[in-house]
C-alpha cells in the first residue's frame, strides 16, 4: 500500500472538507451564544447571573473531558467514526432549545453541545494536523481555529438577526437545525480516515523514540500537565484564555442589553470578537515563521486589553473596537499554544497529548463561568470584566517566564522520553 503523501496542497480536498466541518462546529456554538443568555433572562425568569452560567459550566466540563477521551479513541479506533459520533451527539439540540420548559434544559442541551465540541472540533483539528506536513502545523491549526471561530461569529450574528426579527425561540434554532444535519452528511459520506497519516509520520521515526511511542495513556496525561513546565505554562494559558470567551458568552450580551443595545446590535459586538478569530489563518503561519512564544505572550496581553477597555469606554462603536481588540489577542495565541502541545506529542499519541492540552484549556470555561457568575452576583459585572483581563495578564507574565520555544527551528524546548527526563524533573 502507497504510503500518505502529507501536506495541505496535496490533500486539498480532504482538507477543505475538514474546514467545512469546523465551521459547522462553530456555527453550532455560536448558535447558542446571542441567544441563550437572554432567553435565561427573558423566558425563563433567571436573575442570577450564577445560575445563567450553570449551561456554560455543563458545556465546559463536558467538553473537557470529551476533548481528553475523543483523543484517546481516535489513536485506538481512527478519526471518522469518533466525528461522526460527535454529531450524532448534536441532533437532539435544537429540539431541546426550542421545547424547553426550564432552564433545566437549557442546560441538558449544553450538555450535548459539550460531547459535540469536545468531539467534532477535536476530530476536525487533528485530521487536518495529520494531513499537514510537519512544517506547516501552526498554518493547519490556524486555519481549524480561524474557520471555527468565523463559523462562531456568524451564528451569533444570523441568531441575532433571527431573533430581532422574529422571537428568541424556536426561530434561531431551525438555523440550528439544519446546521447539525448537513454536518451530519459530510461527516458520513464525504470524509476520509486520516489516521493513516499520522502513522505514515511515526514510521518514519521508527526506532529513534521506541519509549516515547508506547507512553501509556496516564503518563501522557501527566507529562503534558504538569511534568513538563513549558506544557504547564501552555495548560494554564488555555485555561485562562477561556476566561474571555466565557465573559462574552455569559455577560458582554447582558452588559450590553444594560447599556440599550438590542439583540442585532449585542450580536456585532460578540460576533466582531470571534469574527477576529480568522486573523488565525495568519497567526498561526506567523507561529511558524517566528516562533510559538513571542505570538503566545503577546496575544494574551492585548486580550487583557480588550477585554479592560470595553468596560472602560461607553458607546457602540467603542464597544466593538475593543471586542475586536481581544479577539486579535486571542487569535494570536490560540493556534500557537496548540501547535505548542503538538510539537511535543509524539505522532502515535498526539491526538491523545492535545486532547490532555485541550482538557486543561476548555475547563476554562466551567471555572470561568463559576468565578464570573460569583464576581457579578457578590459584586458587579464591571468587576467581572477587571478580574478576567488581570487573569489574562498574569498569565501572560506566565508563559514569558516559564514556557521554552517549542518550534523544531528556533526552539530551546526539548521533550523528555520519560517522566525523569522532563524539564522540571532535571531543576
Amino acid at each position: 500500500m502507497k504510503s500518505p503523501v502529507h501536506g495541505i496542497r496535496a490533500n486539498w480536498k480532504q482538507f477543505v472538507l475538514q474546514v467545512l466541518t469546523v465551521f459547522a462546529v462553530g456555527l453550532t456554538m455560536g448558535a447558542e451564544r446571542n441567544v441563550v443568555p437572554l432567553m435565561g433572562e427573558e423566558i425563563f425568569g433567571v436573575e442570577s447571573f450564577l445560575v445563567i452560567g450553570t449551561f456554560v459550566v455543563s458545556f465546559g466540563l463536558v467538553k473537557a473531558i470529551l476533548n481528553l477521551y475523543s483523543g484517546k479513541w481516535a489513536d485506538a479506533y481512527g478519526r471518522r467514526p469518533v466525528l461522526i459520533a460527535g454529531w450524532l451527539s448534536a441532533v437532539p439540540i435544537p429540539f431541546l432549545l426550542i421545547y424547553a420548559p426550564s432552564w433545566g434544559w437549557v442546560a441538558l442541551g449544553n450538555v450535548l453541545l459539550g460531547v459535540n465540541q469536545g468531539i467534532a472540533w477535536s476530530m476536525s483539528m487533528i485530521s487536518k494536523i495529520d494531513l499537514a506536513d510537519s512544517k506547516e502545523r501552526g498554518l493547519a491549526a490556524g486555519i481549524d481555529e480561524a474557520f471555527g471561530y468565523t463559523g462562531v461569529a456568524i451564528g451569533a450574528w444570523l441568531t441575532g438577526v433571527i431573533a430581532a426579527h422574529y422571537s428568541l425561540r424556536p426561530e434561531p434554532f431551525y438555523f440550528l437545525l439544519g446546521v447539525i444535519a448537513l454536518a451530519l452528511l459530510i461527516a458520513a459520506f464525504l470524509i476520509e480516515e486520516t489516521l493513516p497519516y499520522a502513522q505514515a509520520e511515526a514510521d518514519k521515526r521508527a526506532g529513534t523514540d521506541r519509549d516515547d511511542a508506547e507512553l501509556p495513556f496516564w503518563d501522557i496525561v501527566k507529562r503534558a500537565t504538569y511534568q513538563d513546565r513549558t506544557l504547564l505554562a501552555a495548560a494554564q494559558a488555555g485555561h485562562v484564555e477561556n476566561f474571555v470567551d466565557t465573559l462574552l458568552w455569559i455577560a458582554v450580551p447582558i452588559f450590553l442589553a444594560g447599556h440599550g443595545l438590542g439583540p442585532a446590535e449585542i450580536g456585532v459586538v460578540v460576533g466582531v470578537h470571534s469574527g477576529s478569530y480568522f486573523l488565525q489563518v495568519y497567526t498561526g503561519r506567523l507561529g511558524d515563521q517566528i516562533g510559538r512564544k513571542p505570538p503566545i505572550v503577546g496575544g494574551l496581553l492585548l486580550a487583557g486589553a480588550g477585554v479592560l477597555g470595553m468596560v472602560l469606554v461607553e458607546g457602540y462603536a467603542l464597544w466593538i473596537l475593543f471586542s475586536g481588540l481581544s479577539g486579535v489577542g486571542m487569535a494570536l495565541h490560540y493556534p500557537n499554544l496548540i501547535s505548542v502541545a503538538s510539537d511535543a506529542s509524539h505522532p502515535l499519541w498526539r491526538s491523545t497529548g492535545l486532547g490532555v492540552y485541550r482538557m486543561w484549556r476548555d475547563l476554562g470555561y466551567a471555572v470561568g463561568a463559576i468565578l464570573i457568575g460569583l464576581t457579578i452576583d457578590f459584586s458587579s459585572i464591571e468587576t467581572a470584566f477587571y478580574g478576567v483581563a488581570g487573569a489574562m495578564f498574569v498569565s501572560g507574565i506566565y508563559v514569558l517566564w516559564r514556557m521554552e520555544e517549542t518550534h523544531p527551528e528556533f526552539g530551546t524546548h526539548v521533550s523528555a522520553t520519560r517522566p525523569e527526563e522532563s524539564e522540571l524533573g532535571a531543576e
